[in-house]
Protein backbone atom coordinates (compact mmCIF):
# COMPACT_ATOMS: atom_id res chain seq x y z
CA UNK A 1 0.00 0.00 0.00
CA UNK A 2 1.75 3.27 -1.08
CA UNK A 3 5.34 1.44 -0.84
CA UNK A 4 6.92 5.13 -1.15
CA UNK A 5 5.75 8.40 0.37
CA UNK A 6 4.58 9.95 -2.83
CA UNK A 7 2.59 6.60 -3.07
CA UNK A 8 1.54 6.37 0.56
CA UNK A 9 0.22 11.15 0.60
CA UNK A 10 -1.78 9.72 -2.68
CA UNK A 11 -3.91 7.01 -0.50
CA UNK A 12 -3.79 9.68 2.49
CA UNK A 13 -5.20 12.21 -0.37
CA UNK A 14 -7.64 9.68 -1.60
CA UNK A 15 -8.71 7.95 1.72
CA UNK A 16 -8.35 11.48 4.59
CA UNK A 17 -11.94 12.13 3.95
CA UNK A 18 -13.40 8.71 4.10
CA UNK A 19 -11.38 7.53 7.49
CA UNK A 20 -12.80 11.53 8.97
CA UNK A 21 -16.01 10.79 8.27
CA UNK A 22 -15.87 7.46 9.86
CA UNK A 23 -14.42 8.48 12.88
CA UNK A 24 -16.86 11.33 12.84
CA UNK A 25 -19.81 9.34 12.68
CA UNK A 26 -18.49 7.30 15.55
CA UNK A 27 -16.80 9.94 17.80
CA UNK A 28 -19.83 13.00 17.25
CA UNK A 29 -19.35 16.42 17.91
CA UNK A 30 -15.84 16.16 18.89
CA UNK A 31 -13.61 17.74 15.86
CA UNK A 32 -9.69 17.74 18.01
CA UNK A 33 -10.38 14.19 18.53
CA UNK A 34 -11.54 13.13 15.22
CA UNK A 35 -8.67 14.92 14.37
CA UNK A 36 -6.07 13.00 16.84
CA UNK A 37 -7.48 9.63 15.71
CA UNK A 38 -7.41 10.46 12.18
CA UNK A 39 -3.72 11.77 11.96
CA UNK A 40 -2.86 8.60 14.52
CA UNK A 41 -4.74 6.10 12.04
CA UNK A 42 -2.35 7.41 9.47
CA UNK A 43 0.66 7.18 11.09
CA UNK A 44 0.23 4.06 12.17
CA UNK A 45 -0.66 3.31 8.44
CA UNK A 46 2.69 4.17 7.75
CA UNK A 47 4.75 2.98 10.43
CA UNK A 48 2.87 -0.33 9.30
CA UNK A 49 2.86 -0.29 5.44
CA UNK A 50 4.66 -3.52 5.19
CA UNK A 51 2.19 -5.38 6.84
CA UNK A 52 -0.57 -4.51 4.34
CA UNK A 53 -1.71 -7.48 2.45
CA UNK A 54 -4.34 -6.87 -0.26
CA UNK A 55 -5.03 -10.44 -0.85
CA UNK A 56 -6.45 -10.04 2.42
CA UNK A 57 -8.59 -7.10 2.29
CA UNK A 58 -8.66 -3.75 0.61
CA UNK A 59 -6.75 -0.78 1.52
CA UNK A 60 -9.68 1.32 2.95
CA UNK A 61 -11.06 -1.95 4.86
CA UNK A 62 -7.36 -2.11 6.80
CA UNK A 63 -7.19 1.89 7.44
CA UNK A 64 -11.11 1.38 8.68
CA UNK A 65 -10.16 -1.49 10.84
CA UNK A 66 -6.84 0.63 12.18
CA UNK A 67 -9.14 3.32 13.07
CA UNK A 68 -11.76 1.35 14.55
CA UNK A 69 -9.36 -0.10 16.65
CA UNK A 70 -7.63 3.26 17.39
CA UNK A 71 -11.09 4.21 18.84
CA UNK A 72 -11.63 1.17 20.80
CA UNK A 73 -8.34 1.83 22.34
CA UNK A 74 -8.94 5.39 23.09
CA UNK A 75 -12.08 4.80 24.76
CA UNK A 76 -10.40 2.17 26.84
CA UNK A 77 -7.65 4.43 27.69
CA UNK A 78 -9.37 7.64 27.90
CA UNK A 79 -7.07 9.09 25.28
CA UNK A 80 -5.71 9.01 22.09
CA UNK A 81 -2.72 6.50 21.67
CA UNK A 82 -0.02 8.72 19.71
CA UNK A 83 3.03 6.36 19.95
CA UNK A 84 3.23 5.71 16.02
CA UNK A 85 3.01 9.44 15.08
CA UNK A 86 5.55 10.43 17.91
CA UNK A 87 8.28 7.44 16.46
CA UNK A 88 7.76 8.92 12.87
CA UNK A 89 8.51 12.55 14.81
CA UNK A 90 5.21 14.14 13.16
CA UNK A 91 4.24 17.25 14.42
CA UNK A 92 0.81 17.33 16.07
CA UNK A 93 -1.72 19.49 14.49
CA UNK A 94 -3.09 22.13 16.66
CA UNK A 95 -6.12 23.73 15.18
CA UNK A 96 -7.64 26.74 16.26
CA UNK A 97 -11.43 27.24 16.63
CA UNK A 98 -12.33 29.00 13.52
CA UNK A 99 -10.36 26.02 11.25
CA UNK A 100 -13.05 23.41 13.45
CA UNK A 101 -15.68 25.35 12.98
CA UNK A 102 -14.56 24.98 9.52
CA UNK A 103 -14.20 21.11 9.95
CA UNK A 104 -17.25 20.62 11.33
CA UNK A 105 -18.92 22.43 8.18
CA UNK A 106 -16.97 20.68 5.72
CA UNK A 107 -17.41 17.14 7.82
CA UNK A 108 -20.41 16.00 5.09
CA UNK A 109 -18.16 15.19 2.21
CA UNK A 110 -19.61 15.06 -1.37
CA UNK A 111 -19.70 11.13 -0.46
CA UNK A 112 -21.22 11.35 2.81
CA UNK A 113 -24.04 14.30 1.74
CA UNK A 114 -24.84 11.61 -1.00
CA UNK A 115 -25.08 8.92 0.90
CA UNK A 116 -27.73 10.83 2.86
CA UNK A 117 -29.20 11.27 -0.32
CA UNK A 118 -30.27 7.59 -1.00
CA UNK A 119 -33.14 5.77 0.61
CA UNK A 120 -32.52 4.24 4.51
CA UNK A 121 -32.67 0.75 3.30
CA UNK A 122 -29.39 1.40 0.89
CA UNK A 123 -28.16 3.78 3.17
CA UNK A 124 -28.40 1.34 6.00
CA UNK A 125 -27.18 -1.59 3.58
CA UNK A 126 -24.04 0.19 2.39
CA UNK A 127 -22.97 1.67 5.77
CA UNK A 128 -22.55 -1.84 7.52
CA UNK A 129 -21.29 -3.68 4.31
CA UNK A 130 -18.35 -1.16 3.30
CA UNK A 131 -17.79 0.77 6.23
CA UNK A 132 -18.96 -1.67 9.04
CA UNK A 133 -17.31 -4.67 6.90
CA UNK A 134 -20.53 -6.76 8.25
CA UNK A 135 -20.96 -10.10 6.24
CA UNK A 136 -24.10 -10.24 3.89
CA UNK A 137 -25.91 -12.75 6.60
CA UNK A 138 -25.23 -11.07 9.31
CA UNK A 139 -27.02 -7.98 8.13
CA UNK A 140 -29.47 -10.11 6.72
CA UNK A 141 -30.25 -10.73 10.33
CA UNK A 142 -29.85 -7.62 11.58
CA UNK A 143 -32.73 -6.19 9.64
CA UNK A 144 -34.58 -9.08 9.22
CA UNK A 145 -34.31 -9.55 5.13
CA UNK A 146 -32.79 -12.16 2.93
CA UNK A 147 -28.98 -12.08 2.08
CA UNK A 148 -30.25 -11.38 -1.53
CA UNK A 149 -32.00 -8.70 -0.93
CA UNK A 150 -28.90 -6.74 1.03
CA UNK A 151 -26.87 -7.79 -1.45
CA UNK A 152 -28.88 -5.88 -4.20
CA UNK A 153 -29.11 -2.72 -2.12
CA UNK A 154 -25.66 -2.70 -1.39
CA UNK A 155 -25.42 -2.51 -5.05
CA UNK A 156 -28.26 0.08 -6.04
CA UNK A 157 -26.67 1.97 -3.44
CA UNK A 158 -23.62 2.23 -4.69
CA UNK A 159 -24.38 2.26 -8.59
CA UNK A 160 -26.29 5.31 -7.23
CA UNK A 161 -23.20 7.16 -5.70
CA UNK A 162 -21.41 6.51 -8.22
CA UNK A 163 -23.69 8.51 -10.49
CA UNK A 164 -24.07 10.99 -8.19
CA UNK A 165 -19.92 11.50 -7.75
CA UNK A 166 -19.29 11.61 -11.86
CA UNK A 167 -22.15 14.12 -12.14
CA UNK A 168 -20.42 16.43 -9.29
CA UNK A 169 -16.90 15.78 -10.57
Amino acid sequence: MGGTAQGFALVYERRHPLVRGYLRRRVGPHPDLVLDLVAETFARALAHREQFDPQRGTAVGWLLGIARHLLLEAVRQGRVADASRRRLRMERVVVDDDELELIERDSGSDIQRSLLQLPAEQREAIERRVLEEEPYAAIAARIGCSEQVVRKRVSRGLAALRRRMKETA
